[in-house]
């Protein structure tokens, strides 16, 4: 077993929340702070820390088919492995923020949809955090003045509300493609307010997770590590 000691040993002393993965089965990582601080590119939003997570399957696919669509078009997130999956609490805590009502839009992988999306990304970042995030639910873990969103759920499957208490591994929602994504996946940042226009993101590390590098069929035992880019994850 083996830490991410350069990403760990970074951010020692500094506020940090450890959890468990949100999700079952395997899922791809995508930006992540093991590869880049801020992981998305900039800190606005909170998002420096985040970590995006896409559903496969036993091929490292993230989608049960393509068409011309695939190439030329946008498609149903109906056909992606991530949309729809449920979506678990990695800590304990309370509920302390919920947003529900933005539509699961077309997803898009063809270079032809991705540029003209990429384009408005400004006019949504305007828009503010419900244009970015979508669907989403804040918790406050048991570890005071630091919080975890998951945004970009599905439409109308939350099932919690603000104020409740939760316990870790608890079903919250499903993964969407609301908000500003282009395929369904899960986004889950920690950061230190619930304010989007005026909060930092933090260090969210995971207790204990199974990754494989693509092509490999051996697994490495991850502790309190970020998950690497472009591996494949499962909770232990």
């Amino acid at each position: 077993m083996y830490n991410n000691e350069a990403s760990v040993s970074k951010h020692v002393g500094g506020p940090s929340i450890t959890g468990s993965l949100p999700f079952d089965g395997r899922w791809l990582v995508g930006s992540t702070p093991a590869k880049r601080i801020p992981s998305h590119g900039t800190d606005m939003f909170g998002v420096g820390y985040a970590i995006d997570f896409i559903a496969v399957d036993e091929h490292n696919r993230t989608s049960s088919s393509t068409s011309w669509r695939t190439l030329v078009g946008t498609e149903s997130p109906e056909i992606f492995y991530a949309f729809g999956k449920p979506v678990f609490s990695p800590v304990s805590g309370k509920v302390v923020g919920v947003h529900n009502g933005e539509p699961d839009h077309e997803a898009r992988r063809s270079l032809l949809t991705l540029i003209p999306y990429m384009l408005g990304q400004a006019g949504r970042i305007r828009k503010g955090p419900v244009a970015v995030a979508g669907n989403y639910v804040i918790i406050a873990p048991e570890n005071p003045n630091l919080y975890i969103a998951i945004v970009h759920l599905q439409l109308d499957t939350i099932v919690v509300e603000e104020g409740q208490d939760i316990s870790e591994g608890q079903h919250l929602a499903n993964c969407g493609n609301s908000g500003n994504s282009t395929q369904p996946h899960i986004h889950i940042q920690a950061m230190n307010s619930t304010d989007f226009y005026n909060t930092k993101g933090v260090p969210l590390y995971f207790r204990e997770f199974s990754q494989w590098n693509k092509g490999e069929s051996e697994s490495k035992t991850r502790v309190k590590a970020f998950p690497d880019a472009d591996t494949v994850v499962s909770p232990k």
